[in-house]
């Protein structure tokens, strides 16, 4: 019986299909500079894989297009 299911490569990740095209509140919320905001999309994504889990990107999102991947071990 496998105890993890899934393997989570980044901590943070962006639903891009609900994410909204320029909005910069999940970036300007994070206090590690983590979230960048795509040339090419406008939509926000995870460009450094640094997280310390503390969630107010999260938080921002006014569509909750953002979801922090804890790992099993620090929950």
């Amino acid at each position: 019986m496998a105890l993890i299911d899934q393997r989570v490569e980044v901590p943070v990740t962006i639903d891009e299909s609900v994410c909204i095209d320029g909005c910069t509140l999940c970036v300007e919320a994070c206090p590690l500079d983590s979230l960048a905001i795509s040339d090419e999309t406008g939509k926000a994504y995870m460009h450094v894989d640094e997280c310390w889990y503390c969630g107010p990107c999260a938080a921002r999102c006014p569509v909750d297009a953002v979801t922090i991947n804890i790992p099993y071990l620090l929950r």
